[in-house]
């Protein structure tokens, strides 16, 4: 078991590459299901959940060969097990989206019911009632998904509630379905633009990718195509943060400002001097403390849940009084307790934390309870006086790739180390 010793209070500064989108890649390597030929994917991310992916798609009968450091040649197209068993898809709730992709191409799946972050209840009804919908006969036992249809066809489609997985798994089977799919209530995340864009190179038809109503005209068959990754928007939100919560400076490359607009404006709140163009984007905090900023999660493209957490941690060291509040998932405030164990001054009122900021924080044994939670401490450990010690990093890495090579980058005193 690994653990990340962080020795805070060093003023990040210079330049780091931002990886491809975990939440792009995803998406795309299971859409490889669809195609008839091989998919060649750059600027794909080192992740756990990347090699977990494989490994699932492998166990379904895939092949893979990495090419290079971040380009993967995935042959997905004669799978000879169309089964996602329980033991790969526990760690990781994107295997939902095998689903629809077998369904569409072959006609059956059986697909364990999916895990991942423990951040809140996340059900796959919406997926499966959207696949019914489409025609699809589903039926849940045993933990797992069993689904069957002679052929998937087009209608419409109305999501309850904004969701990105949902709107995925079914932008996918779609494709494939006989006549028009639409949409509705889509979600519009850049990673659906990314996922339409490469489905649309394998010959798929689709509009309105990025907006809240998508159509698709289903298609025959669809081809292999190389496609590259979108750039990791909230990997490059945490290093900006990063940066600001040690008064620091920091350039971010390979990266897209267009999409980090609701991060960026937050950014600017709390005092940070920004600039960018088409590749880069800069954060100068001119060793000043981070004035307070008031955040309330909601769809793209308004404020990201997943930046949640990394903003809890800057606001528990900024100059007054803030709120955040949670609209996406129920128990996504577990890091709190966390950064309270460090001196910060925070409340939870409901959906509701109330950061009172401290001057500074204590560095403290920590344990990480998942993901974005498990970013927040690192960053409130490059802010702390004193080691920091964070417990349970596997967690980062399904979402960072090579945290603590890149922030040493940037002058941070942090190392893995294995107990």
């Amino acid at each position: 078991m690994y653990k990340l010793v962080v020795k805070g209070g060093i003023p990040l500064s210079g330049s780091v590459n931002i990886a491809g989108s975990k939440n792009a890649a995803l998406p795309i390597l299971f859409a490889s299901i669809l195609a008839d030929g091989p998919l060649k994917l750059n600027n794909s991310p080192h992740l756990s959940d990347v090699s977990t992916t494989l490994r699932l798609l492998m166990d379904m009968g895939a092949e893979f060969i990495l090419e290079s450091d971040s380009s993967l040649f995935v042959d997905a197209s004669n799978l000879t097990k169309l089964v996602a068993d329980y033991n790969l898809v526990k760690t990781m709730r994107a295997s939902i989206l095998t689903l629809g992709p077998m369904l569409a191409k072959y006609g059956e799946a059986k697909v364990s019911l999916p895990g991942g972050c423990a951040i809140g209840t996340r059900p796959v009804n919406l997926h499966l009632k959207a696949l019914e919908d489409l025609g699809a006969q589903i039926e849940v036992k045993g933990g797992y998904i069993y689904a069957s249809t002679k052929k998937l066809i087009g209608t419409d489609i109305h999501f309850e509630q904004v969701t990105v997985t949902a709107t995925e798994n079914i932008l996918m089977a779609a494709t494939l379905a006989e006549g028009t799919t639409t949409i509705h209530n889509a979600a519009q995340e850049p990673e659906i633009i990314d996922l339409a864009n490469c489905l649309t190179k394998m010959g798929a038809k689709i509009t309105g990718a990025g907006t809240s109503i998508i159509n698709i005209e289903g298609v025959s068959n669809l081809s292999g195509v190389t496609h590259t990754v979108c750039p990791d928007r909230i990997e490059a939100g945490t290093y900006l943060i990063a940066a600001a919560i040690t008064g620091g400076q920091v350039t971010l490359k390979k990266t897209k400002h267009q999409s980090m607009r609701a991060i960026i404006e937050k950014l600017i709140e709390s005092g940070a001097d920004i600039k960018y163009d088409e590749n880069t984007i800069t954060l100068n905090m001119k060793g000043k403390r981070p004035s307070p900023v008031n955040i309330r999660t909601s769809a793209y493209p308004n404020f990201p849940t997943d930046m949640q957490a990394q903003f809890c941690a800057l606001n528990s060291i900024a100059d007054g009084q803030a709120t955040i509040t949670e609209t996406i998932f129920e128990n996504r405030f577990m890091h709190i307790p966390e950064l309270s164990r460090m001196g910060a001054n925070l409340s939870l009122e409901g959906n509701t934390v109330i950061s009172k900021g401290v001057k500074s924080l204590t560095g403290a044994n920590l344990m990480a309870t998942d993901l974005r939670a498990s970013a927040s401490l690192v960053l409130a450990g490059l802010a702390a006086h004193g080691t920091t010690t964070i417990e349970r990093v596997y967690h980062l890495d399904r979402g960072y790739e090579t945290i603590e090579e890149k922030l040493k980058l940037l002058g941070a005193d942090i190392e893995r180390i294995q107990d």
